[in-house]
């Protein structure tokens, strides 16, 4: 599936190819969303349930909304990748920990290799370009990711990306007619901007 939209951010990587974010559309993205969301892989993502029209009521959701926003990302026109930020004020995380002015927060969801061999680098190139899109914005001073407490390995990888980890919290059920996120066990991780900029210069 190739995607071509106007992309709100681009970086090219040297030997991995040009990544660009486009605003998810429901409508377009939601068999291919439905097809991501429900596999074994991707159990953290709380959504294996789903069927494919309520997974576009959610992004439907998502798309009304001003605070929360979900991108695909594109590597060279083919989507390798569910991004989706949001206001942690406007958010249930905020009931779990004191929200600091610059605070901006971050879910990643990796899409499948479809049967290729795992990519060295692969996850690591497309959360560099998250990461570069979010602190884009001279607002954004820290950035806040929240996987589920389980999810070891998306922990380890933020760790490896300079994020510092948190501690444990449980973010309450949220239970609305538009949208139905159950309770859950998260690890909070933080980045600040001036520990990207290190990185990026180191």
């Amino acid at each position: 599936m190739t995607v071509t939209a106007e992309p709100v951010y681009e970086q090219r990587i040297d030997g991995f190819g040009t990544v660009r974010l486009v605003p998810v559309d429901p409508a377009r993205d939601a068999g291919l969303l439905h097809g991501w969301v429900t596999e074994e892989r991707a159990r953290f993502w709380g959504m294996g349930d789903a069927t494919r029209e309520q997974v576009q009521e959610v992004y439907a959701h998502l798309d009304s909304l001003t605070t929360h926003h979900g991108y695909l990302a594109l590597r060279d026109g083919e989507p390798a990748a569910l991004f989706q930020t949001y206001d942690p004020e406007a958010d249930r995380v905020s009931e779990c920990y004191d929200v600091r002015p610059g605070d901006f927060g971050m879910h990643l969801l990796i899409g499948p290799a479809g049967g290729a061999a795992p990519e060295h680098g692969f996850t690591a190139h497309l959360l560099a370009v998250m990461l570069g899109f979010v602190f884009a914005d001279p607002d954004h001073q820290r950035v806040v990711a929240e996987p589920d407490a389980l999810n070891t390995k998306a922990v380890a990888r933020l760790e490896r990306a300079g994020f510092v980890i948190g501690p444990e919290i449980v973010m309450p059920e949220i239970d609305l007619p538009e949208v139905f996120l159950p309770e859950k066990r998260a690890r909070l991780a933080f980045l600040t901007r001036a520990a990207f900029e290190a990185s990026r210069t180191a």
